[in-house]
């Protein structure tokens, strides 16, 4: 008989998985716009990347499963980082969130910890509490869940596209958002068969945004002059990091290729 529960066994096996990923989903989410999807990309990248044996990713492997369940579980409570703390949503949920504590006259800061602290702790306690009226629900939903991931492509992608156009036209009411969703989904297609990694690109998308209003602002405050992008020991520990974001995985990743050439066997001769 199929055992949809988790075992004892599971939970050994891919422990140090979880807290990998909860790390990298947590921090993912407290960057505003980074969402969900984003932390549970970046997550199963970084686990395939670091597991010895890649090869079954993708076939049944637990941690496959396990790195962007434990990241898209970890953004939701980064995501509030950013909200309570700066009144900056990280989400799509949090922006909601937001909107609606500013309609009853709540301003999200360090200032709401001191004058509303019963909103501030009560949303924390909830969290907690959606977490366990979830366990309770999924549980003994997992095998109807399970199933649906039965459901052929060929019938499942089409829905799911139909699902997303009514989606972005019932929002925005604009035929060019149906035209750009349709060659951005080309231009992912073009990039997986290029083997390309899309999380960079996602992220690149919905940052890039943000990105360019706030040097926009940040130009217009200094008056044109571009020092005052390195003037701050933050800004350039910021740099430092986000070189060392990029020049750590291709050593890494050559290290592990010098590494597995020097234990391949040799020929003889």
């Amino acid at each position: 008989m199929d055992k949809s529960f988790v075992t004892l066994k599971d939970l050994a096996f891919v422990k140090w998985t979880i807290l990998r990923a909860s790390l990298i989903g947590f921090f993912i989410g407290i960057l505003p716009g980074t969402g969900a999807s984003v932390a549970s990309a970046v997550a199963y990248g970084a686990e395939k990347r670091s597991a010895r044996d890649s090869s079954r990713f993708g076939e049944g492997d637990m941690r496959g499963l396990a790195a962007p369940e434990a990241a898209n579980n970890a953004s939701a409570g980064g995501a509030m980082v950013p909200m309570l703390t700066l009144g900056i949503p990280g989400s799509g949920t949090t922006a909601i969130l937001l909107g609606a504590l500013l309609l009853f006259n709540v301003t999200p800061g360090p200032l709401m910890f001191q004058q509303r602290p019963e909103i501030a702790w009560g949303l924390i306690a909830s969290m907690y509490i959606g977490n366990v009226a979830l366990l309770i629900i999924n549980l003994p939903l997992v095998g109807l869940f399970a199933r649906m991931l039965t459901i052929p492509q060929q019938f499942l992608t089409p829905l799911i596209a139909v699902l997303a156009f009514v989606g972005v036209y019932s929002v925005v009411s604009n035929p060019h958002d149906l035209y750009m969703i349709t060659a951005l989904g080309v231009f992912g297609w073009f990039l997986r068969k290029l083997q390309f990694s899309l999380a960079p690109v996602i992220l690149g998308f919905v940052l890039g945004g943000l990105f360019e209003d706030n040097l926009r602002r940040a130009l217009s405050i200094s008056g044109g002059d571009w020092t005052i992008l390195v003037t701050s020991l933050n800004s350039l520990i910021l740099y430092g990091l986000a070189l060392l974001v990029i020049v750590v995985p291709l050593v890494l990743g050559r290290l592990r290729r010098s590494r597995s050439e020097g234990e391949s066997p040799k020929a003889p001769a």
